[in-house]
C-alpha cells in the first residue's frame, strides 16, 4: 500500500490553500468536525480496506494498493 499526493499539482496547491484557510479541515466539506480533520476520517477508513484504491473525497490523496 502507499498513499500518496495527486499528481495534477494544480489540484494540491487549490487544496493546500484551502486546507490553510479552514484550519486544516476539509475545504470540501462543510461541517467542521474531528472527522473532517485531514486526513479525514473517511479516507482513513478507506486506507484501512485493503481492497480500496483511489483518491479522497477532495482528491488530495491517492492510495494505490502495489508499492
Amino acid at each position: 500500500m502507499k498513499v500518496r499526493f495527486n499528481e495534477n499539482q494544480e489540484i494540491v496547491d487549490a487544496i493546500k490553500e484551502g486546507l490553510e484557510k479552514t484550519g486544516g479541515y476539509c475545504p470540501c466539506r462543510i461541517e467542521r468536525t474531528e472527522e473532517n480533520k485531514c486526513m479525514c476520517k473517511e479516507f482513513r477508513d478507506q486506507i484501512a480496506d485493503p481492497e480500496f484504491e483511489g483518491y479522497c473525497h477532495c482528491m488530495l490523496y491517492y492510495k494505490s494498493i502495489e508499492d
